[in-house]
């Protein structure tokens, strides 16, 4: 289960992820981004630290070109959750009309243009939603960070595989993620 003031504590980290997420700007690596999100006491520390030098140590037309290759080519490294365990199975369309639903329950209007499963829009619920006093938030954050970690899973791997920079990212998403949940709450290694 989820240890929902732990999450509380750590929404600033999810706007920071679902910045990271999208389509690299320069904006998003303005240190602002960085600065007062994360201190050495974070949980990701590590990992956001090194994402954050290795993006630094290449221009924004390389990030751009490796965000591109990385996610909008590879299946294997798609930024949709439920894509790799469901692909186009109906299993999958039931998972996007339940977190549509979720994110809609707690005031947040989906672009038509995307699926409820892409990471950057689920880290920008966890960021922007109004959850904190509402019965409903644990069951509802508990789905949201199932469905990251069960997907962030098989990703973290492809991206370790192809030693792309945005390996650190998703690592320090997952331990965040982890950092969240009450003790004794088992997680993929």
């Amino acid at each position: 289960m989820i240890d929902l003031n732990k999450l509380y504590q750590y929404k600033k980290s999810f706007g920071f992820f679902s910045h990271q997420l999208i389509y690299p700007e320069k904006l998003n690596f303005h240190p602002r981004e960085f600065e007062g999100v994360f201190s050495p006491e974070h949980p990701a520390y590590e990992a956001v630290n090194q994402y954050w030098k290795d993006m630094h140590e290449i221009s924004l037309s390389e990030i751009q070109e490796v965000y591109t290759h990385t996610f909008d080519f590879e299946q294997k490294t798609t930024l949709y959750m439920t894509f790799v365990k469901f692909q186009d199975k109906k299993e999958r369309g039931q998972m996007l009309a339940r977190l549509k639903v979720l994110y809609e329950m707690f005031g947040l209007e989906m672009p038509s243009s995307e699926l409820s499963d892409f990471l950057p829009l689920m880290c920008e619920f966890i960021y922007a939603a109004d959850w904190r006093d509402d019965d409903r938030a644990e069951e509802s954050m508990n789905l949201v960070l199932m469905v990251i970690e069960d997907g962030t899973y098989n990703l973290l791997q492809s991206l370790e595989a192809i030693s792309s920079p945005y390996y650190n990212l998703v690592l320090a998403i997952r331990e965040t993620c982890k950092a969240c949940l009450k003790e004794g709450v088992e997680t993929h290694a």
